[in-house]
């Protein structure tokens, strides 16, 4: 963004790689219009008109909620990983002699059985 000049042209592969909000690429794109920097987005090929807009638009905001459920996820992992008492999975492995495998095997089982 900072060696943009007037004229370029900004090329990315995918929306989701030029923002993690649709707010935030929404600005950027702002930004890149008022310097007269054109935006090209290979996955979508023009954003000069209303319908490129709005499919612009549609696409940041399927790229933001992936981006939010990977970390919803993520965050599910993480709270998986750990039992009752707080123990994380290698502490388990370590202490038990167990291998991951098995570790998650007895949470799915203890998880499932639990619903």
């Amino acid at each position: 963004m900072e060696y943009v000049r007037q004229g370029d042209t900004l090329v990315v592969t995918r929306l989701g790689r030029l923002a993690r909000s649709t707010l935030h690429l929404c600005q950027m794109a702002d930004k890149l219009q008022g310097q007269q920097v054109d935006l090209q987005v290979l996955d979508q090929k023009d954003t000069s008109h209303a319908s490129g807009r709005l499919l612009f638009h549609m696409l940041s905001a399927i790229c933001q909620f992936e981006t939010e459920l990977r970390s919803e996820r993520q965050m599910d992992g993480i709270a998986k990983a750990r039992r009752k008492e707080g123990e994380l999975i290698k502490e388990l492995m370590a202490g038990d002699g167990l291998s991951k495998t098995t570790v998650y095997r007895y949470l799915n089982q203890e998880v499932n059985s639990a619903t």
